[in-house]
């Protein structure tokens, strides 16, 4: 039994090599970034290792840095029952690079992948049924990415006269109003409607 981190960082590296690109604990958790083209060896060994036994695939999700090249993370979390640990596993991709689908090592990872396909945009090369699973038919975009605007671009409503659900182009109506745009401490140059009231109860209380 590996009785701590460290022990299963030096592990995994001998076992891995070239693989494991970084390691990092912290808040008594295990990150390993692995290479992309290395993902299946390692959930591979990982799982069947029987100092490791990470038999148990939690959760698959995106992340995305738009400024950098390889702007999304696919993160793995994994669970050993065995040696009560966790283990989380990193690759990184661009928008057009596919990240190996790991459902022939782990069944569970097909919804989670369709779910970054579609919240992220991230492709899953051999997944066997890679389409939307959250959004609706004929969604533009895809939500969780940073550009993503926060309206949408379609809105969805039940029109009354044709008796449907009807798809229209997102209109903004605060485009088209017009503010000010006075900064709070400097305040208006003139007298606004009502101020010459509070003028006129100082002049008297100063009489």
């Amino acid at each position: 039994m590996l009785e701590t981190k460290k022990e299963l960082v030096s592990h995994l590296k001998e076992a891995l090599g070239n693989a494991v690109l970084d390691t990092v604990i912290a808040f008594d958790e295990l990150t390993v970034v692995v290479d992309k083209e290395q993902l299946l060896e390692t959930l591979k060994f990982l799982r069947d290792d029987p100092r490791n036994q990470f038999t148990i695939l939690v959760d698959v999700c995106g992340v995305d840095y738009p400024g950098r090249t390889s702007r999304f993370e696919v993160v793995y979390h994994l669970l050993s029952p065995t040696q009560n640990e966790r283990i989380r596993v990193k690759v990184t991709t661009d928008e057009n690079t596919p990240v190996e689908s790991c459902t022939e090592i782990f069944p569970a990872a097909g919804w989670y992948e369709r779910e970054a396909y579609d919240l992220y945009g991230i492709l899953f090369n051999n997944h066997p049924d890679l389409r939307r699973i959250l959004t609706d038919y004929g969604f533009s975009g895809h939500p969780l990415r940073k550009d993503f605007p926060l309206t949408g671009y379609v809105e969805v409503r039940y029109d009354e006269e044709l008796k449907r659900v009807v798809y229209e182009p997102v209109k903004l109506t605060q485009e088209f109003r017009r503010f000010d745009n006075l900064s709070p401490w400097e305040g208006a140059s003139g007298v606004l409607p009502g101020d010459e009231k509070a003028t006129q109860d100082v002049d008297t209380e100063g009489s």
